[in-house]
């Protein structure tokens, strides 16, 4: 997608804020909770971008291939994980058209993708063919039904940038994909969109929990 080449080189720059390193901690233990990951397994991460959780997989000691359709993308994270020496596969390609044998992979995650996936449907299918008997599928994305899924639907939000293209999900169309197959799901960040860049903290989001959905959702499939 051209929109994410435009912005490649800039991309990073948000895990650097205040705000943005404690909403990307706080979907990782998240993830990291929900999953259950040990060295030499063999992972595949649909929609990796720059390669920030491909990289946090590697330094676990799993095998990691991260896909993503922005070249530009790749490219950066090709020279971060160079940078620290880590072995990953970066390739460009569709999860909607994986090129892989079918049961590859011990586990497909996704993180922070799926709003951008149209094929939808397809992807799951291709995710599922390509996961072993008995393998973990995790997708975490941006909950529709939370005040984080409205303040991403805000023109002025949209326009400028890639949420332009976005289209969220809800929790219960996310559960209605492999029904039969889900193990369990997960949601976080509680903290409001328009909260001062102080109160991103593990306290503020602890209270903010309280009756309200999460901004995040996470939901965790095994074949």
């Amino acid at each position: 997608m051209s929109i994410f080449n435009e912005t490649a080189q800039q991309y990073d720059e948000w895990y650097k804020e205040k705000k943005g390193g404690f909403i990307d901690k706080i979907e990782t233990d998240l993830a990291f909770a929900m999953i259950e990951t040990y060295e030499g397994m063999k992972i595949l991460d649909i929609g990796c971008g720059t390669g920030n959780f491909s990289m946090k997989l590697a330094k676990m000691g799993c095998r990691v291939t991260g896909i993503d359709v922005s070249q530009k993308m790749l490219d950066v994270a090709r020279a971060k994980a160079s940078q620290e020496a880590l072995d990953i596969a970066f390739i460009t390609m569709d999860a909607a058209d994986l090129k892989f044998a079918d049961n590859e992979f011990d586990a497909v995650v996704s993180m922070a993708a799926f709003e951008f996936i149209k094929d939808v449907k397809i992807a799951v299918s291709e995710i599922f063919r390509v996961v072993k008997a008995g393998g973990q599928i995790l997708i975490g994305t941006i909950n529709r039904e939370s005040e984080w899924g409205e303040f991403y639907r805000l023109d002025e939000v949209r326009e400028g940038s890639v949420f332009k293209y976005a289209e969220f999900k809800s929790l219960e169309e996310i559960m209605s994909w492999k029904p039969e197959k889900l193990l369990k799901t997960g949601e976080c960040l509680f903290v409001s969109p328009f909260a001062e860049e102080s109160l991103f903290n593990d306290e503020t989001e602890e209270q903010s929990s309280k009756g309200k959905r999460g901004g995040f959702i996470c939901a965790l499939w095994e074949k």
